[in-house]
C-alpha cells in the first residue's frame, strides 16, 4: 500500500511539472552588438522596427528592450537587449518564418557586427 501510495505521489508530481511547464511563457532573448560603421540612425530604426514585430506577429505575448547600462564592463561589446514573449514554443516557430520577421531580419543583418540568442521556458 505505501508503496503504491508513492508512485501516485511521484506520478502526480510528474504530471504537475510537466503541465506547468507546458503552460510557462516561452522567452525568446536577443543582445546585438552593431558594427562600428552603424549610424544612431540606423539603430534607432532597428529599435523602431523591432518593436513594430511584436504587432504585427500574433504570437508575440510581450515585448520589451533596452540598452545596456550595466557598471561592470562584461557585454562584450553588446549594447541592446530585445526580450520577446510567447505563449509557447508554437508561437516562436510561427514567428521565426514570419515574412515581417525575415524582413527585419535582412533590415538588421548588414548592421550587426554579432548577434546572441537565448531562448527558455520560464520557471518560477
Amino acid at each position: 500500500m505505501k508503496s503504491a501510495f508513492f508512485a501516485l505521489a511521484i506520478l502526480f508530481t510528474a504530471m504537475t511539472t510537466l503541465a506547468s511547464a507546458a503552460d510557462a511563457p516561452y522567452r525568446h532573448v536577443v543582445f546585438f552588438k552593431f558594427k562600428d560603421t552603424t549610424t544612431p540612425e540606423q539603430v534607432q530604426g532597428i529599435e523602431k522596427a523591432f518593436g513594430e514585430l511584436a504587432t504585427k506577429i500574433n504570437t508575440v505575448t510581450g515585448f520589451e528592450w533596452g540598452t545596456n547600462v550595466s557598471p561592470e564592463s562584461l557585454n562584450d561589446g553588446f549594447t541592446h537587449c530585445f526580450f520577446v514573449t510567447f505563449k509557447d514554443k508554437a508561437g516562436l516557430e510561427t514567428y521565426l518564418p514570419h515574412a515581417e520577421h525575415q524582413a527585419f531580419v535582412s533590415k538588421l543583418k548588414p548592421l550587426l557586427d554579432k548577434v546572441c540568442v537565448l531562448d527558455y521556458v520560464a520557471k518560477k
